[in-house]
């Protein structure tokens, strides 16, 4: 029988290591798409193949350093804190790239509206799991 108190995983970071994890997934699911099929979901979204390639890249970098962020017993918090700020800048950028320079089909005008609130709301997330386990530690 263990002794550990039900408190345990949020001392060790476990809900916001599983946010980071999830994160790091998405991210690298979207990063292979673009890198692989820019061509055909260039002309489905109505968004140029070359900066979908530039974005996959990006990406798939981005998503290899939140997952190494995610596979630490504790993650530091500047780290999870700058991942928090890069998902709110993606987000706002997202949204001005439409408004701004973006000329999009309806469905690639609808994929950048979708993949902006998750990726916002995944910010949102996470930053309320870094707070928690910082008042856990108090």
């Amino acid at each position: 029988m263990s002794t550990t108190p039900l408190t345990a995983p949020a001392r060790t970071g476990a809900p916001l290591r599983r946010l980071l994890a999830l994160d790091a997934v998405v991210t690298g699911a979207n990063a292979l798409a673009y890198l692989a099929l820019s061509g055909p979901l260039g002309r489905f979204l109505g968004i140029g193949s070359g900066l979908l390639l530039g974005l996959g890249a990006f990406l798939a970098v981005y998503a290899a350093a939140v997952g190494l962020l995610a596979a630490r017993p504790h993650p530091p918090t500047a780290g999870v804190r700058g991942v928090v700020e890069a998902n709110l800048a993606w987000t706002a950028a997202s949204f001005l790239a439409l408004a701004l320079w973006l000329s999009p089909t309806t469905a690639g005008a609808v994929w950048v509206v979708l993949q902006a609130l998750v990726v916002g709301g995944l910010a949102l997330v996470q930053h309320q799991a870094l707070k928690t386990r910082q008042s856990n530690q108090v």
